[in-house]
């Protein structure tokens, strides 16, 4: 079998032998801890040194020519995929979050001073997001007022940020949310509904005050 071959037939069984492993863990309560304090400390979110130089750098794809700042706090864990792409950049005091959900960066994207991304967050390319947003795609449930908050679990619901957006300084996207492409969201806004693509938000909740119509090829007030 040429060698090409070889490869392309050994890296679907790899995937099977890490999915099967993955099982045996979460089917296993008592496991499941241990694997968990192993990558994590107690009552933690940020991984342990070793998890950090040892596994990540293997699990996680990262692009040519990207920058991820010596400030950043990286609480990126072989549970979720953590990717992003050529020539983007993560700028100091962010911090990355995959521990409930993936997160994604596309190509050429700038993750501005003191950024929170929660996963599950798709960014895609040619994204600004500036200074002091927060993007989680997840919410802890409250419903039972005699249980801590923190004990009653977790929803998740993926954010997607597409192409060339730009998201002011500010701004909070709330869990579920998509960003439509070319859009701007004002500093400040809280982003709880869909944007459509072409379009201008601001405001709490935010809401389009501008879309581009492409066959006036005017931007147009809403």
């Amino acid at each position: 079998m040429p060698f090409t071959q070889t490869i392309q037939s050994e890296a679907p069984n790899k995937k099977l032998v890490a999915m099967s492993v993955v099982r045996t863990i979460k089917s296993n309560p008592a496991l499941k801890k241990f694997v968990h304090w192993c990558l994590i400390p107690t009552h933690q979110a940020k991984p342990r040194l070793w998890v950090k130089w040892f596994i990540n750098p293997f699990y996680h794809e990262k692009g040519k020519g990207i920058t991820i700042c010596r400030r950043t706090r990286m609480d990126v864990l072989p549970f979720q995929p953590f990717t992003i792409g050529n020539y983007s950049t993560v700028e100091d005091f962010t911090t990355v979050n995959n521990g409930v959900g993936p997160v994604h960066i596309g190509n050429n994207t700038r993750i501005g001073l003191g950024n929170v991304i929660i996963g599950p967050v798709s960014i895609g390319n040619n994204v600004i997001l500036a200074q002091n947003i927060v993007i989680s795609g997840l919410n802890h449930v409250y419903s039972n007022i005699d249980v801590p908050i923190y004990l009653q679990g977790e929803t998740t619901a993926n954010i997607i940020v597409e192409d060339d957006c730009w998201i002011g300084a500010n701004v909070v996207i709330t869990a579920g949310v998509t960003i439509g492409k070319h859009s701007v969201v004002a500093g400040g806004a809280v982003v709880t509904k869909n944007i459509p693509p072409y379009s201008v938000a601001v405001g709490n909740p935010a809401r389009v005050i501008k879309q581009y119509n492409p066959s006036t090829k005017e931007w147009e007030k809403v």
